[in-house]
């Protein structure tokens, strides 16, 4: 089955308030309103019952050469707490999606992204655009080994695996980004973009044996951060090895290549799966004069549970990152430093999915929590609560939630004497996939 991942989006220039946005958010809350009553209503189509992966139209010239496409879009309309609550609307994700294959063995993916969609005012940096996300080329012989090459997410932590449109809840990306989800570009003083980076992808799993269950793998090397002979800390064009296992104890997860989801609203049975990641570059963090090696780790677990009785799902997410980036505080001030986080953070969420059906969907309400504690800036938190009304698993949900913490006003933002204010966040958002 074709499925497409995505990876975080982040509006580097925090510059939500745009009078552009604002003139946005009437049509969206309209627009939502219209979404709502149609989803309360008792009008017969695809609900949470037939939980599926988003395909698109499929054009087959014969069975070993095909061709898929799709699309996906997300959005919020947000209003957070500034004096007074200031509301605007932010579109998060609108994506194309292309598949195929070639060969028996031979496939491909293509997908595009709107990147940084809100960033549309004339200070805005970096500057919205519309172009490649993932062009990748994969020769996929059978479940041991895999290989695939091109641009394409680099394997760490089921967050960035999952991508936005894989999660389960709308606003999943709280802990801090690995290189490729930090950095806003390719090519000198970049590091990837939205959790891809250019390289190469060994993937597969296996059962050993010696206790039941599935271990899969994914290991590649990719370009990393790359620096000018000027600023940046990579002056020896020192390339990013990264990798990611994971052992699935119940039932195996069955996504395309080395994906993931974040949850299966009970589709795949009962899930327990344990991970480890691992990202590390040579001088891949700070600046020219204060450089620093990176080394990243992430471990996560998925826990879900279809209760007996037709009682429900319950689904647990939990991931704890440690960070490596002891480069000199000085560096913040040099405008080359690619100043990665250097510490530790921690999330955990717990969902559950309720039984009984209302209008077209079932509503799963939830709880989050998420802690980051840099090494040489100010802590930060955040607790979150909502309720997705799931209509057909990840191609078509509606989110609301509220949040309450400094995540919203620090940001990426990890200098020393980086402030901000704890304040209270509402949205409403909605994803849609085919």
């Amino acid at each position: 089955m074709t499925s497409y991942r995505s990876a975080p989006v982040y509006n580097v220039s925090q510059k939500s308030n745009s009078k552009k946005q604002r003139d946005h958010a009437s049509v969206w809350i309209a627009f939502l309103a219209v979404l709502m009553i149609a989803c309360l209503s008792s009008i017969q189509m695809a609900s949470a019952d037939d939980f599926k992966l988003p395909r698109g139209p499929k054009y087959q010239v014969d069975e070993t050469k095909w061709m898929t496409v799709g699309m996906g879009f997300r959005g919020s309309g947000v209003w957070a707490q500034n004096r007074d609550y200031n509301g605007f609307f932010s579109i998060d994700n609108a994506r194309l999606y292309l598949n195929g294959q070639v060969h028996e063995y031979v496939k491909f993916e293509i997908n595009t992204e709107c990147f940084f969609c809100n960033n549309q005012g004339p200070n805005d940096n970096p500057k919205m655009s519309y172009n490649i996300l993932d062009a990748i080329g994969k020769v996929e012989i059978n479940r041991y080994v895999n290989f695939w090459g091109g641009r394409m997410l680099v394997p760490t932590e089921r967050g960035e695996l999952s991508g936005p449109f894989f999660q389960a809840t709308h606003d999943a990306f709280k802990t801090p980004f690995f290189s490729q989800d930090f950095s806003t570009k390719f090519g000198s003083g970049g590091a990837g973009r939205y959790g891809r980076d250019d390289g190469g992808t060994f993937w597969g799993s296996l059962e050993p044996g010696f206790i039941k269950g599935t271990l899969g793998y994914a290991v590649g090397v990719y370009r990393g951060l790359q620096s000018s002979t000027t600023l940046g800390p990579n002056q020896g064009n020192d390339v990013l090895w990264a990798g990611r296992f994971t052992y699935n104890f119940l039932n195996p997860e069955k996504n395309p290549g080395y994906y993931t989801s974040s949850t299966y609203f009970g589709k795949a049975g009962d899930i327990l799966a344990l991970a480890f990641g691992a990202s590390y570059q040579r001088n891949g963090a700070g600046s020219f004069a204060n450089r620093s090696d990176f080394l990243g780790l992430v471990g996560d677990a998925l826990f879900e549970k279809v209760l007996p009785r037709n009682l429900g799902v319950v689904t647990f997410n939990g991931e704890y990152k440690q960070f490596y980036a002891n480069y000199n505080t000085a560096a913040f001030a040099d405008p080359g430093c690619f100043c990665m986080f250097d510490g530790k953070s921690w999330t955990v969420t717990g969902l559950y999915l309720i039984p009984v059906k209302v209008g077209i969907g079932k509503f799963q309400p939830y709880g989050r929590f998420t802690s980051i504690q840099p090494n040489h800036s100010s802590n930060r938190e955040e607790i979150e609560g909502g309720v997705n009304y799931i209509i057909d698993g990840f191609n078509a949900r509606i989110s609301a939630y509220y949040q309450h913490g400094d995540l919203y006003t620090k940001g990426l933002n990890y200098a020393p004497d980086v402030t901000g204010n704890k304040v209270d966040v509402f949205k409403l958002s909605f994803q849609l996939q085919m």
